[in-house]
């Protein structure tokens, strides 16, 4: 049996073949357009099993190798650096720390989402890009107003557009003016049509997903673009062996520095989803906002530590709860 390594670039393939010893039977650089040549070079290597770290664009040398190999196996890439900076390797070169630790079966394993899962996120996530450009055109046509003294609260109403286009500016704010607005109403547009697909994909989700949406948006605070988040980013709640791990995948749990056995608490640690950790801390605020058991949570988390760091332990907590009702398939009820 062989053991592959694949350092993966944006044009280039790095490729490390190894036997059950660890010793380099084989290395080639491969270029990522040359689809056939990399599926000869990999059939004529007989029985292999291969690794690839969990990059941007890993899914088509998987979908190339997937038929070819006996094994693929997608990398995590932090914990992988993580144990291979621990080694003691005078050999750095990543194609060969890959292949030796597939060959020691050392290779700790990222989540490959299924093929509807990837359609979802790449949606969702375009759905907030889009969010973000018009929130930037509304911005930026807000600060254009500003600058004649004549931004108004509701400028995006039917009456403040019309108030918008009688307001007198210089030429050069007039044509940027209406390069803002035609940028605003094409994004509006691409919302609009991204969200009719959203709403078509999921009336054709399988039926663990409809339990998972329903579960999901019993919650209070959780809407129905949380819920795409949620479903999208996380994918299958099994996973993950607890509650804290999700909180983690979020970004959402507190990191920590320990020297000489004393332990500090940091900030929170911003890894993984930043987008599910984006949805989570919307959904708290507007969790909050009406008086109740949430509300007062937060208001005693905000006299001690204040509100920013109250309204992310809301978060927190609330994925713990989104998390179990995911897991148990019940709806929510009154209880943190």
């Amino acid at each position: 049996m062989n053991f592959v390594g694949i350092d993966l670039h944006k044009k280039t393939i790095s490729v490390c073949v190894v036997n059950q010893e660890r010793k380099v039977l084989k290395r080639a650089t491969l270029y990522c357009v040359e689809a056939q040549r990399i599926a000869d070079f990999f059939r004529g290597l007989g029985a292999f099993t291969a690794v690839v770290e969990a990059t941007a664009s890993y899914e088509w040398l998987w979908q190339l190798l997937e038929p070819l190999a006996q094994r693929l196996v997608l990398a995590h890439p932090k914990k992988l650096r993580v144990i291979a900076e621990s080694k003691n390797k005078s050999d750095r070169l990543d194609a060969q720390v890959l292949a030796e630790f597939l060959a020691l079966d050392m290779i700790p394993e990222a989540y490959r989402p299924t093929p509807r899962q990837r359609q979802h996120r790449t949606l969702v996530r375009q759905r907030q890009q889009i969010r973000r450009a018009l929130v930037r055109a509304r911005n930026r046509l807000r600060h254009l107003l500003g600058n004649y003294n004549a931004d108004r609260r509701d400028l995006f109403t039917a009456a403040g557009l019309a108030y918008l286009a009688e307001v007198p500016v210089s030429a050069a704010d007039r044509f940027v003016r209406d390069q803002l607005l035609a940028t605003w109403e094409h994004h509006r547009e691409q919302l609009a049509a991204l969200t009719k697909e959203l709403a078509a994909l999921a009336k054709k989700a399988p039926a663990a997903e409809r339990a998972a949406r329903a579960c999901l948006a019993s919650a209070p605070g959780v809407g129905p673009v949380t819920v795409d988040v949620l479903i999208s980013e996380i994918g299958d709640i099994g996973r993950f062996r607890s509650n804290k791990k999700v909180m983690a995948y979020a970004g959402l749990v507190p990191g920590q520095r320990e020297s000489a056995g004393r332990k500090k608490e940091l900030g929170i640690t911003k890894e993984g989803s930043r987008l599910l950790r984006w949805a989570m801390v919307q959904a708290a605020w507007r969790l909050v906002r009406p008086t109740g058991r949430w509300r007062l949570v937060f208001e005693q988390l905000r006299k001690r530590r204040g509100a920013k760091k109250a309204i992310v332990a809301v978060a927190r907590r609330l994925l713990g709860v989104l998390a179990t009702l995911w897991r148990t398939g019940q709806r929510y009820r009154l209880a943190l």
